[in-house]
């Protein structure tokens, strides 16, 4: 598990963008203040690029996206021989998958751990503790000085246990858009900064991250989350990568349609639905599915589901 850091000793590999508040703030700032070698990769794709920085170096930090855990899961030789100088990881930008995280422990021996903030937080509201028992799927507690709630869309708390918008006060939190008032207002709501991320809060004050609002697939009148349905799909041995996507639907208003990226030949739509319905119900399941070989990417290596929308939409604008 996680062993604490030493002055002068850490090494963390650098494979985001320091333009990126996460790389920036975590990679750049955290490190620099303890004195720690910080690895550059210019390009961690593809992802053989990284090999001669763990042959090289104590790597004993790693800070990424799901992605790029993914990919490095799914080479042999990261596989075969694992970095024993790790101590542990830390995943932001995205949703990090269960099953990306419990197979990284695997195969490491060490956790992932996952936090939460955004650009406009300059980036922490939340991290999961890397002591006693950390809490998989969660995205932890608010860091000190930090409220976060969740509300319904007229603004209204909601109990523990439900879905709600995540809203951030505190001193990390912008004071506006350069320039943007309209945007400004549109975020800021009497001090408040509203994220567009669903989120729940457990019982023992915890949170975890549901979906992006404005990726959240409308069936029937049903809500469908499409990271529940991501990391169902993602927890099959053939899958290397999915997307999902609502898409418009004569009959039930939206459907699902996922993007799975395969790492063997011959796999089929059925088994992918046959999968999910061991663990999902009926309006959740992928209504299409597409095989690709690739997904869109930010530069940080985050799977653009706008992209997707774009594409569908545009072969389907006749």
């Amino acid at each position: 598990m996680y062993k604490r850091q030493v002055e002068g000793r850490e090494c963390v590999l650098t494979a985001l963008p320091l333009y990126h508040i996460f790389a920036f703030t975590f990679n750049l700032l955290c490190f620099y203040s303890i004195g720690a070698r910080n690895v550059l990769a210019p390009n961690p794709r593809p992802i053989q690029n990284l090999q001669r920085a763990f042959d090289n170096y104590p790597i004993t930090w790693v800070s990424g996206v799901n992605t790029l855990f993914n990919a490095l899961l799914n080479e042999e030789w990261f596989t075969a021989y694992p970095p024993r100088s790790l101590k542990a990881s830390v995943a932001g930008g995205a949703a990090l998958q269960h099953a990306i995280a419990q197979r990284w422990q695997r195969v490491t021996g060490t956790m992932i751990s996952e936090g939460y903030g955004l650009t406009e937080s300059s980036p922490v509201v939340s991290f999961n503790s890397m002591t006693g028992s950390p809490k998989p799927d969660s995205i932890g507690i608010p860091v000190p000085g930090t409220d976060v709630r969740l509300v319904d869309d007229e603004g209204q708390a909601v109990p523990v246990g439900e879905a709600g918008e995540l809203i951030v006060r505190g001193p990390q939190v912008m004071q506006g858009y350069w320039n943007r008032p309209d945007e400004t207002a549109k975020t800021i709501k009497e001090g408040w900064l509203y994220t567009g991320d669903i989120a729940v809060m457990d019982s023992d004050g915890s949170f975890r991250i549901v979906d992006r609002k404005k990726d959240v697939i409308l069936v029937s009148g049903f809500n469908v989350y499409p990271n529940e349905v991501e990391d169902v799909i993602a927890a099959m041995d053939e899958v290397l990568e999915v997307g999902v996507i609502g898409v418009l639907d004569a009959r039930s208003g939206e459907a699902v349609r996922a993007y799975v990226v395969p790492l063997v030949e011959g796999l089929t739509e059925e088994a992918v639905r046959e999968h999910c319905r061991k663990s999902l119900t009926d309006y959740k399941l992928p209504k299409t599915i597409e095989f690709r070989r690739e997904l869109p990417k930010s530069p940080v290596g985050k799977i653009l589901r706008k992209d997707l929308r774009a594409e569908y939409k545009l072969k389907n604008a006749a």
